[in-house]
């Protein structure tokens, strides 16, 4: 017979269909786009900060530098403050604060002012992925928690696409300052739609303790036997994602495709494919179980990584766009399972998945660059590809995973 809490659990989780589930899913979406937007639209800018500011390319790296390391330094302390205020008022002033900034870099007077408005975007949206995440878990209904997550990943997506194309298109027509007030103004007008939609939580309790608390928190998710091959998963997923973006437009500018600028941009626009298949996954795994879907999930994404190898620029586009459609499915399916597998301390395990995640980027995505000036995009697609076989190898192991038992009324179900 089920225990009185399980019972109780699955009436408090919120069902798909409902209208509180629209309205939830509704506010997590506005909240990842706009997360994603103010965070990635200041890469097309960086040529025209470099001639505003007199910058080196490196130099002009920085804006986004800056942003994404101080999110990852924010993430762990984002998921202890959140344990003890709640998700949605961290969540909503991280959107209202990063919102700001941008709206300040506008009227930045020099570059070193520009820079730490970027950095303080980046450290006050430390309080947004991993909390939404851990949302979610909280307070949807297991059967229903792929889906959901896999919406505020295709928001994610959306919001990273968009902002570059958008504030391109308002650079070119008027100046990076406007496009970026309008960046932030967008980023107030989501915030505000995030506070209106987004339901309380109904089953955050308070956590207590300070330090001791967070290293306990820390090893119980490394103690536990499918968490921190899951953190691995994130690492290799995003390594490989950003290093396939990062270095395919060098490959299209040069010899012999000798594509415009203007066409390899474009390419950006892929990422609408997260939006479909992020849900599409989270649904499928939600029916057939993560463990059944992952695997393959994977073999396809490296299948079409392979395929960017032709020289047939018709069979390259193919390739990548399958590899980007399977790698926002993996993305939902391995986030939501770590939200399924929490047992305790649930934020910590969000932001520990995402800190490995946003440092998958930035390792795998330097030894990348090292690998194209070795053998060029066929050094590139044998890092990933080895990457890539090594997330495979983990999804295979996690088949075999022991289903985790339910700790209490928020963690329901196993993953």
């Amino acid at each position: 017979m089920m225990p009185s809490f399980i019972s109780q659990a699955i009436i408090m989780g919120i069902a798909a269909g409902s209208p509180t589930f629209k309205r939830t899913n509704r506010a997590l979406f506005f909240s990842g786009f706009s997360c994603f937007a103010l965070l990635y639209s200041v890469q097309p800018l960086m040529p025209l900060l470099g001639r505003e500011f007199a910058l080196t390319a490196a130099q002009s790296s920085l804006a986004l530098s800056v942003s994404t390391a101080a999110l990852a330094v924010s993430l762990l302390l984002s998921s202890l403050l959140s344990d003890r205020i709640g998700r949605k008022p961290l969540m909503g002033a991280a959107l209202t604060i990063a919102a700001l900034m941008t709206v300040l870099c506008a009227v930045a007077q020099n570059y070193g002012q520009f820079l730490v408005m970027r950095a303080l975007l980046g450290f006050a949206l430390g309080g947004m992925p991993a909390v939404a995440m851990t949302y979610l878990s909280e307070e949807i209904e297991p059967g229903s928690l792929g889906l959901s997550m896999g919406l505020l990943i295709g928001g994610n997506a959306f919001g990273g696409m968009a902002g570059r194309i958008l504030v391109s298109v308002m650079s070119d027509f008027f100046s990076w300052r406007v496009a970026m007030a309008a960046m932030g103004v967008a980023g107030l007008l989501a915030a505000a739609e995030f506070y209106r939609s987004l339901p309380r939580s109904r089953n955050f309790r308070p956590a207590e303790g300070g330090l001791a608390e967070l290293g306990n928190g820390l090893r119980r998710q490394f103690t536990d036997d499918g968490m921190p091959w899951l953190f691995g998963m994130g690492f290799l997923l995003m390594g490989c994602m950003v290093s396939a973006y990062n270095f395919i437009g060098f490959r299209l500018l040069g010899e012999p495709f000798g594509l415009r600028q203007s066409v390899v941009g474009a390419i950006s626009l892929f990422y609408l494919l997260g939006m479909f298949s992020s849900v599409w996954a989270g649904r499928l795994a939600d029916k057939l179980g993560r463990r059944r879907v992952l695997w393959w999930l994977l073999l396809a994404m490296l299948g079409g990584m392979l395929a960017t190898l032709s020289g047939q620029l018709v069979l390259m586009f193919a390739g990548l766009a399958l590899f980007t459609f399977c790698f926002f499915a993996s993305h939902s399916v391995t986030s939501s399972w770590v939200g399924r597998r929490a047992q305790s301390a649930s934020a910590m395990a969000s932001a520990l998945y995402l800190f490995f995640y946003y440092l998958g980027s930035a390792v795998i995505g330097w030894l990348a660059g090292v690998a194209w000036g070795l053998a060029g995009w066929a050094g590139v697609i044998g890092l990933l590809g080895s990457a890539l076989a090594g997330a495979l190898l983990i999804a295979l192991r996690l088949r075999n995973l022991a289903p985790a038992a339910p700790a209490g009324p928020a963690q329901l179900a196993a993953a």
